[in-house]
């Protein structure tokens, strides 16, 4: 079986992580969407709420399922037996980091390799902090993010507004 990872924070996912996670899915028999447990960049969403909704936002795509993990990626997918990483290109301005990645992942595991995709065009300028900025602000994301996303990020933004405007 052909094993993929699909390895981020997802915080939130959006419609340019669902269009390559598809990518990916008609090119291996298996694509693990791995959410990264990374307390250092502080998310907005819990593990657990990441996990939901990547899951509900994947649901669609069969041969696809939705894991977390700790630690290197690179230990992550031997613990997996992955033989690739899929990784999202949007733009020349994401090629320079994802390159460095790719090669030190390949220093620490020699036995997968990174593939790189890129999303429909339509998505090539949107990322997760872009969201939730627009959001936090009063945006409509109907066109970023599946609806479960919009509503969790309602109902979480809601939250932290009650937090700070007692």
């Amino acid at each position: 079986m052909r094993l993929v990872i699909y390895a981020g924070s997802f915080d939130p996912i959006t419609y340019g992580h669902v269009d390559v996670a598809e990518r990916a899915a008609r090119l291996f028999d298996r694509v693990v969407v791995a959410v990264a447990r990374n307390d250092g960049k502080h998310p907005l969403f819990t593990i657990e709420e990441r996990v939901e909704l990547v899951r509900q936002a994947i649901a669609h795509i069969p041969n696809a399922e939705v894991d977390t993990f700790t630690g290197l990626l690179a230990d992550y997918v031997k613990r997996r037996g992955a033989r690739a990483v899929v990784r999202g290109l949007r733009a020349v301005s994401d090629f320079e980091f994802e390159f460095q990645l790719a090669l030190m992942n390949r220093k620490l595991n020699e036995s997968f390799e990174t593939i790189f995709m890129m999303p429909n065009e339509s998505y090539t300028f949107l990322s997760s902090r872009l969201v939730k900025e627009i959001a936090a602000l009063g945006g409509d994301v109907r066109a970023f993010v599946p609806p479960v996303v919009r509503r969790a990020l309602a109902r979480k933004l809601k939250e932290g507004s009650r937090r700070t405007n007692p």
